[in-house]
């Protein structure tokens, strides 16, 4: 299928030094971009460097997480793990041990006693797991070299980048390793990430890790388990299982997300907001198949809305996969959503919300949501 953007508007008029749209006056010369048009191509060293917390967590601490007074544990959380990372000087943090890129040249890190070497925060959606995790990473005594951030994804993709060996000693140098979002939703992730994390475990490496499911419990309602229980267990043995419990703070004590628009509204405001992108819903969707799951944080590179129209159910779940990847590339930078079709709560099918992938669905949903709302002030201005 070809790709197009959503239909120019009639009432565009374009001059030498400027664009006017009626009804909102001057407008950037150049129409939007168009994320149908971007495959982009990642470098692997790009995957490493850019293993820090996103920019909606650059300037997060424990000090800035408001606990819900109704749940008690949240504040726990945040004892425990300010705790956690106040342990986590040593021999890595200081640098001994630390492997250049690629893990070559440097002496081996030594072992550590056997046991937990993790936290895993298991809560709902919206709780803010992520929060706490990239406090976690800001408050650990190393410098940001010896620390890595990233999600569960992200990290698959790195291991299909670089290989199994040269992840293993690109990260084995490293004092943490944060991983935000962790699912296992086939058999091999599940045999790949617990031996990733066993050996990066064996070289000192203490582990975190956010999920809206148990350690014991990965992989349920997505394949079977008991054919894969010995390495879900191994994986359960590595971390330490913290609740979090609480309503989405998305939505805690906000208005209604705004409606979706009309398509004649989005496509003004994609041509009055400079770094805005536009495109058609559908077409969207079917380029996303197109572009590797790992490349669509560099598919949103420079923009500053996302503008998309005709937006409708998700044909299938791979579609629907994808589609919770760019949700959540676009809430960690921050990239407001407007939208005209239907709402977002009605993106995924029922028989989607109540499969084995809900927790991702619900997720997206919220996340997709609060861009909306964020993308609210788009046509009011």
């Amino acid at each position: 299928m070809s790709c197009s953007v959503a239909r120019p508007l009639d009432s565009v008029t374009v001059s030498s030094s400027s664009a006017t749209v009626s009804g909102i006056g001057p407008i950037p010369e150049a129409a939007p971009a168009s994320l149908c048009t971007r495959e982009p191509h990642v470098p692997a060293d790009r995957l490493v460097a850019e293993m820090v917390p996103p920019p909606r967590f650059d300037s997060v601490r424990f000090e800035t997480y408001i606990p819900d007074p109704n749940q008690p544990s949240q504040t726990e959380a945040v004892r425990v793990l300010s705790g956690f990372a106040a342990g986590l000087g040593g021999a890595h943090a200081t640098g001994a041990g630390r492997r250049g890129f690629l893990g070559f040249g440097r002496a081996k890190a030594p072992k550590v006693p056997a046991g937990p070497r993790g936290v895993y925060l298991d809560g709902g959606y919206g709780v803010g797991k992520t929060h706490l995790l990239a406090s976690l990473w800001h408050a650990t005594p190393a410098e940001p070299s010896l620390k890595a951030f990233g999600t569960f994804v992200e990290l698959t993709n790195l291991v299909g980048a670089l290989g199994f060996q040269k992840t293993v000693q690109t990260l084995s140098g490293h004092r943490l390793l944060c991983i935000d979002e962790f699912e296992l939703d086939d058999p091999g992730d599940t045999v790949l990430v617990s031996t990733l994390l066993g050996k990066l475990v064996d070289a000192g490496v203490a582990l975190a890790a956010t999920s809206n499911t148990l350690p014991g419990k990965l992989g349920e309602g997505r394949f079977a388990a008991a054919d894969f229980l010995r390495e879900i267990q191994g994986l359960s043995a590595h971390f330490r299982a913290l609740r979090i419990d609480g309503e989405d703070y998305r939505h805690r004590g906000l208005p209604e997300a705004p409606a979706p628009y009309s398509e004649e509204e989005v496509t003004k405001a994609a041509y009055a907001t400079e770094g805005a992108s536009l495109d058609d819903f559908p077409h969207l969707l079917a380029h996303l198949a197109r572009v590797h799951p790992s490349r669509y944080g560099a598919l949103t590179d420079g923009l500053k809305a996302v503008c998309l129209t005709g937006v409708e159910p998700v044909p299938d779940q791979s579609t629907a996969l994808r589609l919770v990847v760019l949700a959540d590339r676009l809430y960690d930078r921050e990239v407001p959503v407007l939208a005209s079709g239907l709402p977002f709560d009605r993106l995924f099918s029922e028989e989607m919300l109540n499969g084995g992938y809900r927790k991702k669905y619900f997720r997206a949903i919220s996340r997709l949501t609060a861009l909306a709302r964020d993308a609210k002030r788009l046509v009011e201005h």
